[in-house]
């Protein structure tokens, strides 16, 4: 009986991971992130999740000003070993319609990144991941988070003087907002069925 080799990511090289090494991987599992070197591996997706994540692309690619577009499961170029894969991103429409680099964004072209919470995700959504970006110089970060059968989203901005971010306000049910763009969504609507027209 032969063996299969393992593949080339299952064990990192000293140090981890860089973000060129890592973007040139192949097999790796789908949504697959490189956090502090370390590959990251997603549980599957629940549908709260799922439905947030479409729910927030079409609000938000919808809205947006022309120069603008959202995009979802995006990998971001962060720094030489971080590669997250934010759940939703804005991003400029030059950045979306290149063709190169195809598989990622790099930091001056999001405007906002957006992660819906998991139960897996919690700590990096929370903590990792918005500490990341911020550095990286993302001017916005989104937390969505399911609480108890309704929808919360966690709105920051980045502060110049410092280089994190400040709470800018928590949603519940209804996200209004006019920064970076004028934004209205109706966050109750992950758990019901939109009208037939």
């Amino acid at each position: 009986m032969s063996v299969e080799p393992l593949p080339d990511w299952v064990i990192p090289p000293p140090g981890g991971f860089t973000a060129e090494a890592f973007l040139r991987l192949s097999g790796l599992p789908p949504h697959t992130e490189l956090i502090d070197g370390s590959l990251v591996f997603v549980s599957p997706q629940e549908k709260w999740h799922s439905r947030v994540i479409n729910l927030l692309l079409a609000a938000l690619d919808g809205q947006a000003p022309g120069h603008l577009r959202a995009d979802r499961e995006m990998a971001v170029r962060l720094a030489k070993r971080q590669v997250p894969e934010p759940d939703v991103v804005v991003v400029t429409a030059e950045a979306y319609e290149r063709e190169s680099p195809s598989t990622y964004y790099l930091p001056e072209d999001v405007v906002l990144a957006l992660e819906a919470v998991s139960p897996d995700s919690e700590d990096r959504d929370r903590d990792t991941k918005p500490r990341k970006y911020a550095a990286a110089g993302i001017p916005h970060y989104w937390r969505i988070e399911n609480n108890g059968g309704g929808t919360a989203a966690y709105l920051y901005e980045r502060d110049p003087a410092s280089g994190g971010y400040a709470l800018t306000g928590i949603h519940h049910d209804r996200l209004k907002v006019s920064v970076p763009f004028a934004v209205d969504v109706d966050l109750a609507a992950t758990g019901r069925r939109a009208p037939s027209p």
